[in-house]
């Protein structure tokens, strides 16, 4: 995968830097694979605004991926990696010695007609194979990892994300997940050997608001560009400060490295939390 930049023809083209997509082998989605997909834009059902920022963009099909690779002990062979509209990572269609297709996240290295397995005793340790963690040699990359057994995966599934295999005690596999938290995970659960491919995915620029929007990304506005009634930081005259000790969102929390997590009952799987933005400039 590789990312090309453009002239400067237009404003909008003098930053882009796009994809080249050279890895993509098929443009047309496997029918059988792809349902109706409806927008909602940020409204509930009183068509009330609930998540800001959302609305428009290019009609999408939903492509169905398989995150359970619950079928099992029967080799696969890739047929084509495509892109999917509904995620940053690509997709691989495998079709099945019995003649089934289905979708997977397309990892690394994974080239059209390779043979993949997904197995719970015995398979190989290449990319694109899954096994439960208990069956993964230590130190190995992972990605699309399950929370519970027989959910599918959860987990590592954006691209370019990856997983590292630490340790194993008890019941319990040891994961270094991409945002540097280390957890505890049951070690039955299933992952897919390999790192999520689509890797020069963080370098994209979009280049102008136009393409945000064909994303389905309405634009955002500056609290201290609203008024008092719209926003904390509003109000005062010309360019005024916030006018409080730290900054605020639109209904009055405490932001910039105020803490959102609040499943207590999983506190104790995490081994060592993920560094949030205050605290690396402390």
């Amino acid at each position: 995968m590789a990312i090309k930049k453009f002239r400067p023809t237009s404003p909008g083209r003098r930053n882009l830097v796009g994809q080249t997509f050279e890895e993509i082998t098929r443009t047309t989605p496997e029918k059988s694979l792809v349902r109706q997909l409806n927008k909602r834009g940020g409204r509930n059902a009183y068509g009330r605004i609930t998540v800001r920022h959302h609305g428009g963009g290019h009609a999408r099909k939903y492509r169905v991926v398989d995150f359970k690779r619950d079928k099992l002990d029967i080799p696969a062979r890739v047929d084509s990696i495509e892109y999917d509209p509904n995620r940053s990572a690509r997709i691989a269609l495998l079709v099945y010695a019995d003649g089934e297709k289905r979708y997977i996240l397309a990892p690394v290295g994974l080239k059209v007609g390779a043979i993949i397995l997904s197995s719970r005793t015995e398979a190989e340790v290449v990319v694109g194979n899954a096994l439960p963690l208990e069956r993964i040699p230590m130190g190995t990359l992972v990605h699309n990892v399950e929370l519970h057994p027989g959910r599918g995966g959860q987990m590592v599934r954006a691209a370019g994300a990856v997983a590292q295999l630490m340790a194993r005690e008890g019941d319990y596999a040891t994961l270094r997940l991409p945002s540097g938290e280390i957890r505890m995970v049951r070690k039955v659960c299933m992952a897919t050997i390999g790192q999520v491919g689509n890797l020069d995915h963080a370098n994209v620029q979009l280049g102008k608001a136009g393409r945000k929007r064909w994303l389905g990304r309405r634009p955002s506005v500056r609290g201290s560009a609203m008024t008092p009634r719209d926003h904390p930081h509003g109000g005062g005259e010309g360019r005024s400060p916030v006018g409080m000790p730290g900054p605020k969102s639109p209904w009055g929390w405490r932001t910039l490295g105020r803490k959102t997590r609040k499943n207590k009952a999983t506190d104790r799987y995490i081994v060592r939390r993920r560094q949030s933005g205050s605290d690396r400039r402390r």
